[in-house]
């Protein structure tokens, strides 16, 4: 049994959730719980051979579960999935000799979390009783996440040991790592194996609960749920519920997006991760690959989920500030004031990308500034914002000392060595950035989005600085970020195109292909208004916009590849921000209209996949391809691509909080097909407020006496005029204006 739903209109049969996309397509089904997930085919079965596995700590502790019936596979009939970590696979027997139809229905109920237990349930439709032999086979390799990710093989093995009902695999190569598996109903146990005879009356059925226990470090892991009890009960039902008690109530009247925004919220609940120190949530990045802590990933997932609830925020930005780098480590790529890019805990993270914390990431360190102003604004309390504040200044010192590599006022990234990533913007594949002609660009490489970050970083230290009586700070930040708005102004801008340069490249030339970066600009407020309503008629392009979402890179471009990782697929993170940066410039032609256009595209791409937004999708053109094409590697649930969906409901409410000043801005420019759009529980600091909005109409209830709401009206930005004199809102970047 799920939560109930909160989002009105959402039709019952979507309730019931559908497979996920995950490593190899349609036919992976993936469960995911905190740090924990599985990856089986529609049977339920865990195949050896290929990703499949149940992976705990970055540890596939399960590499065979497979489930036979008198020796043969049972068939599939469907998979329900209503929650993330929870699934019921439903099969039967296969006919028997002469017989058109099958009497005998088998059901595997699976829950996941720090481990598995699983339900298996035979029941006789017919007449006369029957007989059958369940054997389920066990083994695992224990093999690292990134040893199966890259298809580098198995494992070590382990060796199987049967002490009366109980099977122990043991590592090879680590005793402490383990995994126990015991069952119910009296089954034959044997090393790799475990099996029941039974006979089931007519009208009648059999059942026995199997659960996998691991062990890490020499420790038994306590699993997140007990023997016999519903899923409904187990930790991570109880966990989920008491997140959306505490969150944010969303409310749509229209089914569809009703249908997306419960299994935002579901998902975001399932993905969340205690921080192993202080308790604090954060986001792992995705499953199956990314369950885990990604500077990036988690802050632009705690920022877009903050209509929701901030606690995501504030946990990602306190495990970030307690990992942020302190040395000079080449292997690493760790410096002085850098956020992390990964954390990683499974067997051979040593060998993986530098080891179990790897640096290599030239946005987060930007992004985890950005973020602190912002949780600042939504009602932060002064105590956890001063708390944070030296790791924000240690992370500004990194961008003037370390991320600025050549003292031309810029942040560049090139890897320390050949075990890096090469690229360490969002686009981390090695063939993303690229010259209009196909060319690849050499490091460093100083990237467009990156800049703009930096820009909404100053701009949010100098504000925090001047709420907290340091005016000269404030001064000294606001100076720092008028200078980099008017060289990235100057360097970036491509006059003969209409657009700003995706980077410059080693040799400081501009990276001259037209891609979505750009619209990471529109969302910083970096871009000048006449620069903005030239970069917005070139995204609005067919060559730009799919029909279901902005492509990475337009299909003019010589790299252009709609199958491709980043070279024209399309990112619903990617198209959200896009969408947050065209509505901060409402007041231009166009804006709005091609916000919506992307909206109703994303939407519609995340109802063609149940609901569920994955990572990425192939970026062929609405018009040749409907629905959208899956791409065969992309992560789902993923968390950017999962609270997507709530940086579009601020970005077309235009909430925009400002928490210390008891204000409360709100400029609704909702898509007619929306219908009436209702946040209630909307924690704000000390108030607690509604907002009901449909199309331009919004209204506030519940608001103390002593706040104040406002429209946000559009302000002229030209080109080289610093902010402080056009009367520009200096704060970070919002995701409505």
């Amino acid at each position: 049994m799920s939560p109930t739903p909160r989002a009105v209109g959402a039709p019952q049969a979507l309730n019931t959730g559908e497979p996920t996309l995950s490593a190899t397509g349609w036919e992976v089904v993936t469960l995911v719980e905190g740090s924990t997930f599985c990856l089986s085919d529609r049977s339920g079965d865990v195949v050896t051979g290929g990703a499949h596995g149940l992976f705990v700590r970055d540890t596939r502790v399960l590499s065979r579960w497979e489930l036979r019936l008198d020796g043969l596979r049972p068939q599939p009939l469907t998979v329900l999935a209503p929650d993330a970590f929870a699934a019921r696979f439903v099969l039967r027997r296969p006919p028997l000799p002469g017989l058109a139809d099958s009497t005998l229905l088998l059901v595997r109920e699976r829950l996941v979390g720090d481990g598995l237990r699983e339900t298996i349930t035979v029941e006789n439709l017919g007449n006369e009783a029957t007989t059958c032999v369940i054997t389920l086979f066990v083994e695992a390799d224990f093999a690292d996440l990134f040893l199966v990710k890259e298809g580098r093989g198995a494992g070590a093995g382990a060796d199987a040991t049967v002490t009366g009902d109980e099977l122990e695999l043991t590592s090879r190569t680590d005793a402490g790592r383990r995994l126990r598996v015991t069952a119910s109903a009296d089954p034959l146990v044997t090393p790799g194996a475990l099996s029941w005879r039974i006979v089931v009356p007519a009208r009648s059925r059999w059942s026995t609960e199997v659960v996998a226990e691991p062990m890490a470090g020499g420790r038994w892991i306590a699993p997140g749920f007990r023997r016999g009890e519903q899923v409904a009960s187990s930790a991570a039902a109880r966990k989920l519920r008491a997140w959306l008690r505490d969150t944010t109530r969303i409310e749509v009247t229209n089914p569809a997006l009703a249908a997306i925004l419960q299994r935002t919220e579901t998902d975001l609940g399932a993905l969340q991760v205690p921080d192993p120190h202080t308790g604090r949530p954060f986001v792992a990045a995705g499953a199956p690959w990314f369950m885990t802590l990604f500077g990036r990933d988690s802050l632009l997932t705690g920022w877009m989920a903050l209509p929701l609830d901030l606690s995501l925020a504030l946990g990602t930005l306190h495990t970030l500030a307690s990992t942020q780098g302190t040395k000079v480590d080449p292997v690493t790529e760790e410096e002085p004031g850098r956020i992390l890019h990964e954390l990683r805990l499974g067997p051979d993270s040593d060998r993986a990308l530098g080891g179990t914390h790897y640096y290599g990431s030239v946005d987060a360190t930007p992004l985890f500034v950005m973020l602190l102003g912002e949780v600042w604004r939504w009602g932060a309390d002064e105590a956890t914002i001063r708390q944070l504040l030296p790791a924000a200044d240690a992370a500004l010192e990194w961008i003037e000392r370390y991320g600025d590599r050549d003292d031309d006022g810029f942040v560049e990234y090139q890897r320390a060595t050949d075990r890096g990533l090469l690229n360490q913007g969002w686009k981390d594949s090695f063939d993303a950035i690229t010259f209009a002609d196909g060319t690849l660009a050499r490091t460093p490489l100083a990237l467009c989005e990156v800049q703009a970050y930096v820009y909404a970083a100053w701009l949010a230290r100098a504000e925090l600085a001047e709420a907290l009586g340091d005016p000269v700070r404030a001064e000294e930040c606001r100076a720092r970020a008028n200078r980099l708005r008017e060289a990235f102004i100057e360097r970036f801008w491509l006059p003969d195109r209409g657009w700003y340069a995706l980077a410059l490249d080693g040799a400081k030339r501009p990276v001259d292909a037209l891609t979505s970066n750009p619209a990471h600009a529109l969302w910083t407020g970096i871009a000048p208004d006449e620069h903005a309503a030239t970069l917005i008629e070139r995204l609005a392009d067919p060559d730009m916009d799919s029909g279901y979402g902005l492509r990475t890179l337009s299909r003019a471009m010589g790299a252009y590849n709609p199958m491709s990782y980043h070279n024209g697929s399309v990112w619903p993170h990617d198209t959200a921000i896009a969408v947050a940066g065209l509505f901060r410039y409402a007041h231009l032609p166009g804006a709005v209209e091609l916000a919506h256009r992307l909206m109703t595209g994303l939407l519609d791409a995340a109802a063609a996949f149940g609901g569920r937004l994955p990572e990425l999708y192939c970026g062929f053109s609405r018009d040749e391809f409907a629905p959208p094409v899956p791409y065969p590697t992309s992560c789902s649930p993923q968390a950017w691509a999962a609270a997507a969906p709530l940086l579009l409901v601020r970005s077309a409410l235009g909430l925009d909080p400002h928490v210390p000043s008891r204000t409360l801005h709100l400029t609704p420019r909702l898509p007619r097909q929306w219908g009436r759009l209702t946040l209630s529980e909307l924690r704000l600091g000390p108030a607690t407020v509604q907002i009901v909005a449909e199309g331009s109409h919004g209204e506030v209830r519940n608001l103390p006496p002593d706040w104040r709401t406002e429209e946000r009206r559009p302000t002229v930005v030209r080109q080289h005029t610093p902010a402080t004199e056009t009367g520009a809102p200096l704060a970070s970047p919002k995701g409505g204006r």
